[in-house]
């Protein structure tokens, strides 16, 4: 049994970032964990309400529950403030959760997204998942965020360049549709990034650079064959 964790600087990331990879994966019998990393209303209780932060976690348990998520965890570091906080404690506390769940696959957003708390949370999980034991974990991709990534960092080789493709079924891309549809508080009106419009056209996008109908991409961080 292959297990597979997903860190996700906001809740939503993983279904726009990985939706389709879930499913993909699920249907191959793999163990699937998302940890959810910032609670906004931390480091903004004005503009992010704890009702705010209260829906968007009830929507996301309700998306994970329909993909068949093995366990949810949700942390609470500061979103908006993340930059002033210890990235040490940050990796810590994923070191631990990769103890406990033992994957062999971790997804990660990619460093040049437009956030500085998606970046910083790039970088920890990189510290986190150092390839120091016997257990360490045999594949890193990082994936790609609407309204994240392509807006990020265009230097320093920052550019989102997949290297790394999951072909996506017409179920799979279903399934990521029908996931992200939980997040009513997160969907945009066309033609925004985060529309259902949006994600599909990724997919297809995504698909025809490897002349397949739909797929995800990634960037390869670390691969090891045993």
């Amino acid at each position: 049994m292959t297990n597979i964790l997903i860190i996700a600087p906001h809740a939503d990331d993983e279904i726009l970032g990985c939706g389709g990879a879930i499913n993909f994966y699920k249907r191959k019998g793999y163990k699937i964990y998302v940890a959810i990393l910032t609670n906004a209303n931390k480091g903004d209780k004005i503009k992010f309400s704890k009702n705010y932060i209260t829906n968007v976690r009830k929507e996301s348990i309700k998306a994970h529950k329909y993909l068949g998520i093995k366990e949810t965890f949700f942390y609470e570091f500061p979103a908006p403030y993340l930059d002033q906080y210890p990235i040490a404690k940050i990796s810590d506390e994923l070191k631990k959760l990769i103890n406990k769940i033992n994957p062999q696959i971790l997804f990660i957003p990619h460093l040049g997204d437009a956030h500085i708390d998606h970046q910083i949370i790039h970088k920890a999980s990189l510290i986190a998942s150092r390839p120091l034991s016997p257990k360490s974990i045999q594949l890193i991709l990082s994936y790609e965020t609407l309204s994240e990534t392509e807006w990020g960092v265009k230097k320093d080789n920052l550019y989102f360049i997949p290297n790394y493709y999951i072909v996506l079924s017409s179920n799979d891309i279903k399934k990521k549709i029908s996931a992200f549809n939980f997040y009513k508080s997160q969907i945009k009106k066309n033609n925004h990034p985060r529309s259902i419009n949006s994600i599909k056209s990724l997919a297809k996008y995504r698909g025809s650079n490897i002349s397949k109908n739909f797929a995800e991409a990634f960037l390869l961080i670390r691969n090891i064959e045993k």
